[in-house]
C-alpha cells in the first residue's frame, strides 16, 4: 500500500524538477515519484552488493567457510548420491 509523503522544496529546486517533469510528460508528482523509486532500487542494489562482497570477504579469510562453498557447490556424482 503506497503512502503520501510530504516535502518541502524551494522554488528554484521545484521549478528546475516541473520543468524536468514537464520535459517528461509527467507531473512534478509522479517525476517524484520515478525518481525515489529509482534510487530506493539503486540504494537495495548496493546494499545487496555490499553484502555479497561481505559474503565474499569472509569465504577468502575462512578455509572452513571456502570448503563449505566447495562442498556445496560442487555437483555430487550420481554414484554417490543417497
Amino acid at each position: 500500500m503506497a503512502h503520501p509523503v510530504s516535502v518541502r522544496l524551494d522554488d528554484a529546486v521545484q521549478a528546475i524538477l516541473e520543468d524536468a517533469a514537464r520535459d517528461r510528460g509527467v507531473g512534478l508528482s509522479t517525476y517524484l515519484r520515478e525518481l525515489a523509486e529509482t534510487e530506493a532500487k539503486r540504494v537495495r542494489r548496493a546494499r545487496i552488493r555490499a553484502q555479497s562482497r561481505a559474503v565474499a570477504e569472509h569465504i577468502a579469510r575462512s578455509d572452513e567457510a571456502a570448503a563449505f562453498v566447495r562442498d556445496w557447490t560442487s555437483p555430487t556424482p550420481p554414484e554417490r548420491r543417497s
